[in-house]
């Protein structure tokens, strides 16, 4: 198995393993590999498909229809903060647009776009399911709920400003949300390093320090 991802860091190589150690049906890893994959070439890339087919046992082309489906498996190069702003309706009735908007004109290229040296990008997004906290944005799969504009700006300056490692709900929540859907209760200490949901096994999670 190894000699297929020779090429993989030696973290990403035990990640690998232990994931497909956890599935009686090597297919079944598919996700979780997409992750390992995503950080491994800092998206999902053709290469990247190939090497979790092989690990596998199934086509690339049997890849890409789940890398495909699933929208938090990027193909494309995003920045290193990828701010996702939610539009389904609850959102868009209490000003997710604007939202949008606010952020969109502090970003360079503005949606869906991010060159070689872009450390931020927007993309509209469908149901968070906070919907009792429109208009609801998340920084690398971490949320932030009741977000106006200003706040949305203020966002974006912090992330320029701060460059911070790790991204973390419960601080973001603090500092530029408002109204919350629920009680979140206890909080958390890990948040986002990358553009991926925070996984710890898959090496997406640390403790915010």
């Amino acid at each position: 198995m190894t000699t297929v991802i020779a090429h993989w860091s030696h973290d990403n190589r035990k990640r690998a393993e232990s994931i497909l150690a956890s599935y009686p049906e090597r297919r079944s890893a598919i996700m979780p590999l997409l992750y390992v994959a995503s950080l491994e070439h800092d998206y999902v890339t053709s290469d990247a498909m190939r090497d979790v087919a092989a690990l596998i046992g199934i086509t690339p082309v049997q890849v890409q229809s789940v890398a495909s489906f699933y929208t938090m498996f990027k193909r494309s190069r995003v920045g290193d903060y990828l701010v996702s702003v939610c539009t389904s309706i609850s959102c868009y009735l209490v000003g997710a647009d604007d939202v949008l908007s606010a952020v969109e004109n502090l970003v360079e290229g503005g949606r869906d776009d991010a060159g070689e040296d872009a450390s931020i990008s927007v993309e509209h997004v469908e149901c968070l399911g906070a919907c009792g906290g429109a208009p609801a944005v998340q920084v690398n799969y971490e949320l932030i709920e009741g977000v106006t504009p200003e706040k949305a700006e203020a966002l974006i300056g912090w992330l320029r400003a701060t460059s911070p490692e790790v991204v973390l709900a419960d601080e973001m929540q603090q500092l530029f949300g408002g109204r919350r859907s629920f009680d979140w209760g206890p909080s958390e200490a890990e948040g986002a390093t990358r553009p991926l949901p925070a996984f710890g096994p898959y090496g997406s999670a640390r403790e915010c320090r």
